[in-house]
């Protein structure tokens, strides 16, 4: 039977990696899922019935283990059947934020074991009991913690930001406090390596409060709009506080995954940082995602905007040859991506070539706008990523933008006192025409007006999208 673990790890861990390489394309991301989690299972499996330790142990609280899991499995697959579209940012927040507070209670959980070791030796002195402890396992123990922590207290607050329950707060020196707490944990964590002090415990859960602390501050400032980088880098958080985990209890799976999980994140972090033209340095102490300035002059675009009509509307998009929709939030608010997927196939129906421009950061996490589509069957070869739609807007005749704001703003190209200068957009004004489907003028989650909406190519199409793609399906098939 420990022959049979280690090869049920090995099978489990190379699931992971496919399941991986598979979810870099919408078409065999959906099967990569289920082979990540059958291996997952698997090892869950076999670590419950094959695991023995050095003694010859096994588990034997199996009624305990599979009541957690059956609770967290039911509880799991309901809110995830249940979830909206526009809430799945939230429950990916929450999710990782479990998986966070799960890698720092096994470290507390290890660290306790060495306390509880100075009690059952009876007269040992707890410093001497401390200064015997390996110090790998205890730094290992501390990163878990402090990693972990951070993870689990971050998420909860962008979980409570991106639902609305918890607004921006920015003060004055804000960065400053950040780096001093950080430091402070560094100091005490070294303290409790370096100098093994009786009081250990002390210090340990002065770390476990620090870090809470920390987490809070560093993600609590951030804005809305900065959110997907913040996201992928509490998963990379997460997945490197697992793999703590894994190197305490010398399991395989478990390392394999979080490193996976770790290295991820860390490098969707990176292309996230790219897409919105943020530092990675600024990601770590909190310090963008803040508001203009009053007087930069970038609150108002200047101008005046020409609204059109649904039937116009639908008349231009009927008789032209090739059309882009660019999809945003405001399309996952309205829950309209099966309406945008019938509208798709009645213009085809006409002979007009439609196609979907996906930017990175559209949405509140990434990838949203893939799963968005993907919901409602949309094909995958007609998903183009920003690259390749910037390439082909010149010859597009119409683009019919759906609640995406910030994204297609050419003052992140035209105006170095933006707020999003420098961030890589859908050049969507190199279109024909423009037909911009929003609720009202309103700016978007940057907090800029969009010079798009001004231009002489770009008509409005106020009001929710889903009904505004229906009234458009049904005067397109009057034609």
């Amino acid at each position: 039977m420990q022959n049979i673990l280690p090869l049920i790890y090995l099978i489990a861990s190379v699931t992971f990696i496919l399941g991986l390489k598979m979810l870099s394309s919408p078409a065999t991301a959906r099967r990569g899922n289920l082979i990540a989690a059958g291996g997952m299972s698997i090892a869950i499996l076999g670590t419950i019935f094959l695991y023995t330790d050095e003694n010859g142990n096994t588990l034997h609280n199996h009624l305990w283990i599979f009541g957690g899991l059956l609770i967290g499995g039911v509880v799991g697959t309901l809110a995830a059947k249940k979830v909206k579209m526009t809430s799945m940012p939230e429950m990916v927040s929450i999710f990782n934020g479990m998986g966070g507070a799960c890698a720092a209670l096994i470290s507390i959980i290890e660290f306790n074991e060495i306390h509880r070791n100075i009690h059952i030796s009876g007269t040992m002195d707890p410093a001497a009991f401390f200064a015997s402890t390996d110090g790998t396992h205890l730094l290992i123990i501390l990163l878990g913690l402090i990693i972990g922590s951070v993870s689990f207290a971050g998420s909860i607050i962008a979980w409570g930001k991106l639902n609305g329950r918890l607004k921006d707060i920015v003060f004055k020196g804000q960065h400053v406090v950040n780096i001093l707490v950080l430091i402070l944990i560094v100091s005490l964590s070294a303290h409790i390596l370096i100098a093994r002090p009786a009081d250990t415990p002390l210090y340990f859960y002065s770390v476990v409060v620090l870090s809470l602390v920390y987490g809070i501050l560093f993600v609590w400032p951030i804005g809305g709009a900065d959110m997907p980088v913040v996201i992928s880098l509490l998963n990379s958080f997460t997945g490197v506080a697992a793999a703590c985990g894994g190197f305490l209890y010398d399991n395989k799976v478990m390392l394999t995954g979080g490193i996976l999980v770790g290295a991820a994140g860390t490098l969707l972090t990176i292309l996230m940082c790219k897409a919105m033209n943020r530092s990675l340095q600024n990601v770590l102490i909190g310090s963008f995602g803040k508001k203009p300035a009053e007087g930069s002059g970038t609150q108002v675009a200047g101008g005046s905007y020409k609204e059109i009509s649904v039937s116009d509307a639908a008349m231009v998009m009927t008789y032209a040859n090739k059309v882009m929709i660019v999809p945003g939030y405001g399309l996952a608010v309205a829950q309209a991506q099966h309406v945008c997927h019938d509208l798709e196939k009645l213009l085809e129906s006409k002979g007009v070539d439609v196609r979907y421009a996906i930017h990175p950061v559209a949405g509140r996490m990434p990838g949203h706008m893939n799963v968005l589509l993907a919901e409602a069957d949309v094909s995958y070869d007609k998903l183009l990523e920003m690259e390749a739609a910037n390439d082909e807007f010149r010859t597009v005749d119409v683009v019919l933008v759906l609640g995406a704001n910030d994204v297609v703003n050419p003052a992140a190209k035209s105006d170095p006192s933006s707020p999003i200068y420098g961030m890589p957009i859908l050049e969507v004004e190199e279109a024909k025409s423009v037909i911009v489907n929003k609720r009202s003028m309103k700016p978007g989650y940057a907090g800029i007006e969009n010079q798009l909406f001004f231009q002489p190519k770009t008509s409005m199409l106020f009001g929710d999208a889903k009904k505004a793609l229906q009234d458009l399906v049904t005067e397109i098939k009057s034609l």
